[in-house]
């Protein structure tokens, strides 16, 4: 995971400041397995950090993006969510399931060797008939989940 040094450092090497609010958000983030929309970062630093308003917020997390710093996901409900690239060296890679009844986001990394086979075939496949060169890939499958299911 990356520490405050390290985030501090990659904002150095673009000239750009590490202000309060920019910390705030990645802190935010860095404490959570939640994937957070803005509102909800917004409404946990608002409650210490009563000046920060919702649109520093989203220009902060649109920067972050750009930055590689964060990932952001659309799950289906409108709503943007973000999380925290654990390493942009070399980013975690998982999917999403997402239960269409309760919302509920879980993260899939647990890959036996058939999936992974499958993906990098398919990956393969695709930039060759297209001539695309494909760099990752974000897969989220929708459904019920455990709880729902039942």
């Amino acid at each position: 995971m990356q520490g405050k040094g390290t985030w501090y450092g990659r904002f150095r090497q673009r000239g750009l400041r590490f202000t309060e609010p920019r910390r705030m958000i990645l802190d935010v983030l860095s404490g959570t397995s939640k994937h957070l929309s803005a509102e909800d970062i917004y409404m946990q630093i608002h409650q210490q950090y009563p000046i920060m308003g919702l649109t520093t917020v989203y220009r902060t997390l649109d920067l972050l993006e750009k930055m590689g710093i964060i990932a952001k996901f659309h799950f289906g409900d409108g709503r943007s969510r973000y999380e925290l690239v654990r390493n942009h060296q070399k980013p975690g890679h998982h999917h999403h399931m997402v239960c269409t009844n309760c919302k509920q986001i879980i993260d899939y990394d647990d890959f036996v060797e058939e999936e992974v086979d499958l993906l990098k075939k398919v990956e393969i496949a695709l930039a060759h008939k297209h001539g695309f060169q494909i760099t990752g890939h974000v897969i989220q499958f929708y459904g019920l989940c455990n709880r729902c299911h039942r």
